[in-house]
């Protein structure tokens, strides 16, 4: 019970609405840009209005930030690998060669009597050149052959042997550093690292010496070469991050009392420059008071925004108001806008990308979610703070106003889930006439109205589909249910439908009839004339648990209740109710179609088995209460219409001679019985409204059951043969 309260406090709780929009705008304040002046936003080609503007101080002018990250860029590009070389390997490889020539010395001395077949090579050479070396050393040449292997390896690490391979150096030449000092020398000149044969073979074939002594020094010296010049991508790293560090980012400076734009002049790139300059300029001079005044100032024009919705929300839209799981997705969605803002703000490619800021995105979403009106509404107020966050952009505001109200019109009247990619072609016109519009303005020249209008096509391309897969996410996480969930729960082929419609097939006819009887009277009094239809539909599934405790599903047995007793009678029809919303909840019904089961009775009397029990008992006998069903009552316009067709179609059903005075007589007078009886006393239907539902109901059921011309020969007709 705790937790149910605790629940409801926070779902209903005005101070937890407080909280959510404080909370949204503090976030909202902080994704503003730091530090500068947000007069308005100042786009090439427009006209300064104002005064001219005179540099009160002296500032550095900041660079175009494409220009700025090309000399980035190119400065990164001068830098070369930079590599150290490692002269103890060559020390240590000679050492090894050495050591190695001693250990071959004392083999062949060991093998010099065997015959060549029974020779065995635990070395690292081939046997022809084990053989080969075996012969020179026994000529007496030990000495001249491991000099020569000695010069050979010397020589290739005076070259270099590079640790990388050359094909993985994007660059002409490499840095070795030495010392402090970096000598740049060209790659080509130094050896790869798989030390290919035509390096080493270069070398030795300088000596004089036969073509076999060739080969077999050849391998004999590759087996002792290793890498001597290794790459160092830390310092590769820090010479790039201090050639970075060089690059200015300002293009020039503008001193005290000097004009930076005169009224009527045109904003060109370097006056737009130097205006951004002086915002970033005062911005940084202010103090940390007159900083904390203008956090105040930021946080009361998003607040200001935010409030507006809000009292447009607690107006109009009450039901909205009262949930704060509704209130909380209104705050999401726009801080999630307000942050894509933000983040596309420290994009630097090109300002068409603010076009793939995905304003029409919400205001699809909340139109689906809730209706055109609010949907519109809050496409002003995302637009306004999305704005904001641009500098107070005015075309950026417009555009996405434009475009965000042509994807509300889109999706207003949604049938399907598939609709909402038609909004593609009408957010790309909203954005193509604005951009056109302000180009033209602005003198752009077309490429760049085209390029813009390349970004506006990918962001109205993307936009449905981010509404799509975010729709989904919503309905799940927030249990809200739309008009694409109802249109879906209106299919025939719905599991529990198909079962009413086997299992109860007169509940099931009766519902039908109910559907549009219920949706004709919403649409009369601007209820939500699908919400009631659907309704309509499940009102009687649990029904489907016994369906034959009801009379028009009784059709070729006898009346169940003739053998009961109206106690047992009243048990069984009060429990399709219980058993209609346990089907509900097992089918994952939304809780706007769960309400319909108990609400469509509300706690009216079972009237025809209390009238039973008072003939069987005796008036003073009988307590009405025991025969009503357990409610709540409806509360809302829908499920008190479908209370209203409930009560109205089973009853024009009996009647035995169906004429229209008939029809509406009972209709007004089971109608003036609910009321009489308090069963519309939570709902918000006004007696206006009542009269409109009376005569929607009356021509539907005088269409329904209207009287037919009896065919000729009816009577032979309708015997039995």
């Amino acid at each position: 019970m705790n937790d149910k309260n605790g629940n409801n406090f926070l779902k209903n709780s005005r101070r937890m609405k407080i909280t959510i929009l404080l909370i949204s705008t503090i976030l909202i304040v902080f994704m503003f840009p730091k530090g500068e002046l947000l007069d308005s936003e100042i786009n090439v080609g427009t006209i300064w209005v104002q005064q001219d503007l005179i540099a009160p101080f002296s500032f550095p002018i900041i660079k175009n930030q494409l220009e700025y990250n090309r000399e980035i860029d190119f400065a990164k590009d001068a830098i070369f690998p930079i590599f150290a070389k490692d002269y103890q390997i060559e020390l240590v490889s000679i050492d090894s060669l050495k050591s190695y020539g001693d250990f071959l010395v004392e083999l062949f001395n060991r093998d010099a009597s065997l015959p060549r077949n029974e020779i065995e090579n635990p070395t690292f050479l081939s046997m022809n050149s084990y053989i080969a070396i075996k012969n020179i050393f026994s000529a007496n040449l030990d000495n001249i052959f491991l000099k020569e292997a000695e010069y050979v390896v010397s020589e290739l690490y005076r070259i270099g042997i590079l640790d990388q391979p050359l094909e993985s150096i994007n660059k002409d030449s490499i840095a070795i550093r030495k010392g402090n000092i970096d000598m740049i020398e060209p790659t080509s000149q130094f050896i790869d690292k798989s030390i290919p044969d035509s390096s080493v073979l270069q070398l030795i074939q300088r000596l004089p010496i036969s073509t076999e002594k060739t080969l077999v020094l050849k391998e004999f010296v590759k087996h002792f070469l290793r890498p001597n010049i290794f790459y160092s991508a830390e310092l590769t790293a820090q010479e790039t991050s201090i050639a970075e560090k060089k690059v200015s980012k300002y293009s020039g400076i503008v001193n005290e009392n000097e004009r930076i734009v005169a009224k009527h002049d045109r904003i060109t790139s370097e006056t737009k420059l130097k205006i951004d300059s002086y915002r970033i300029a005062k911005g940084e001079q202010a103090g940390a008071f007159s900083l904390f005044l203008q956090m105040v100032g930021k946080f009361f024009h998003i607040f200001a925004l935010l409030s507006l919705l809000s009292i447009y929300i607690y107006l109009f839209r009450k039901k909205i108001y009262e949930d704060n799981t509704k209130i909380l997705l209104f705050a999401i969605l726009i801080v999630w806008i307000s942050f894509v803002t933000f983040f596309v703000n420290f994009i630097t490619v090109d300002d068409a990308i603010k076009l793939l800021i995905f304003i029409p995105t919400v205001s699809m979403l909340i139109t689906i979610i809730f209706d055109s009106r609010i949907g519109f509404y809050t496409t002003v107020i995302v637009a306004l703070i999305c704005g904001a966050i641009r500098g107070n952009d005015y075309s950026f505001v417009v555009m996405n106003v434009v475009a965000g109200a042509f994807s509300v019109y889109t999706v207003r009247d949604i049938k399907n889930r598939t609709q909402i990619f038609r909004s593609f072609f009408f957010i790309f016109f909203g954005y193509t006439v604005t951009l056109l519009a302000f180009g033209l303005e602005r003198f752009d020249p077309f490429k760049t109205i085209l390029f813009e209008l390349g970004f506006a096509a990918t962001s109205a391309l993307i936009s449905p589909v981010l509404t799509y897969g975010l729709l989904i996410f919503f309905e799940r996480i927030f249990k809200i249910t739309t008009d694409l969930t109802l249109l879906e729960l209106s299919n025939f082929d719905r599991p529990l439908m198909r079962e009413l419609s086997a299992q109860a097939p007169g509940s099931f006819n009766h519902s039908l009839i109910m559907g549009t009887m219920a949706e004709g009277a919403a649409e009369s009094i601007n209820a939500n004339p699908l919400l009631a239809r659907v309704g309509a539909y499940y009102h009687d599934i649990g029904k489907i648990a016994a369906p034959q405790f009801f009379v028009e599903n009784q059709l070729n047995i006898k009346n169940l209740h003739e053998e009961l007793n109206p106690e047992e009678s009243v048990k069984f029809i009060v429990e399709h109710v219980s058993q209609g919303i346990k089907l509900g909840e097992d089918n994952k019904l939304p809780k706007e179609i769960l309400e319909f089961i108990p609400m469509h009775h509300g706690t009216s009397a079972i009237t025809f088995f209390y009238e039973k029990a008072k003939k069987l008992y005796g008036e003073e006998n009988v307590d009405i209460d025991e025969y009503r069903y357990p409610g709540p009552k409806p509360n809302s316009k829908e499920t008190a219409i479908v209370m209203l067709a409930d009560s109205c179609e089973p009853a024009v059903r009996s009647i035995k001679d169906q004429d229209p005075e008939k029809i509406e007589n009972l209709v007004n007078n089971l109608i003036d019985a609910k009321i009489s009886d308090g069963q519309l006393d939570e709902s918000p239907l006004t007696l206006k409204d009542l009269t409109k539902i009376k005569k929607v109901f009356i021509t539907n059921l005088m269409a329904q059951y209207h009287k037919r011309i009896r065919y000729p020969k009816q009577e032979e007709l309708e015997k039995k043969d």
